[in-house]
């Protein structure tokens, strides 16, 4: 009985349903428009599932009429779920980092507000230690003060389901929505062409 119990779970991590490895992680963060800070990362080898939703907030479950609207204290953010033995919590901050205007208090491009702020929740002090190492050294090599803050993980709410993998089912308004808003442009100003963002 006990050789079958053990198959048993040999198969089930095989296949994946054992969920509860201290490998595979979570890492929230916020960068304006949930719907551009998902392609970045589904493109990276480690990083299991992205999810756009709303978090840092005082109320309950929100919705995105509530969230967008402003008020309710969230962030547009998105969820990266990873494997710890493929991708660093390191390199998801660099990910990051070059996905957003570290210098704008106001919003993020065309999305102005608090509710589209550039924010880094962390979850442990090994976290927070590694996002404040990773903001001194934007300062250092972008020469300016950053005001993107680092705070305390908060609750995550999952976004609505028309609002996940939004660039990905909706391709071309997607696209237009980024150029109209300014992104790259902006991007490309701050680091340069080509340094780590994605126009997916």
């Amino acid at each position: 009985m006990r050789g079958i119990f053990t198959l048993f779970i040999l198969l089930a991590a095989t296949l994946g349903y054992a969920q509860d490895s201290p490998d595979i992680r979570t890492a929230i963060f916020a960068g304006g428009c949930f719907w551009c800070m998902e392609p970045p990362y589904d493109k990276v080898n480690g990083v299991l599932e992205t999810t756009s939703g709303y978090s840092g907030g005082h109320v309950k479950n929100p919705s995105y009429d509530q969230v967008s609207a402003g008020g309710t204290g969230h962030a547009e953010v998105v969820q990266v779920k990873y494997d710890a033995n493929k991708v660093s919590y390191s390199e998801l901050l660099n990910i990051f980092w070059h996905n957003v205007d570290p210098f704008d208090a106001g919003g993020q491009f065309c999305d102005r507000g608090d509710q589209y702020r550039a924010e880094i929740f962390y979850g442990n002090e090994e976290e927070k230690k590694l996002a404040e190492e990773s903001k001194k050294k934007v300062e250092a090599e972008l020469g300016k003060k950053v005001v993107t803050q680092i705070k305390p993980a908060a609750t995550f709410y999952p976004a609505e389901a028309y609002h996940q993998d939004y660039y990905q089912r909706n391709p071309l308004r997607y696209k237009y929505y980024r150029f109209r808003c300014g992104r790259d442009q902006r991007l490309e100003e701050v680091w340069g062409k080509g340094k780590g963002k994605s126009k997916s």
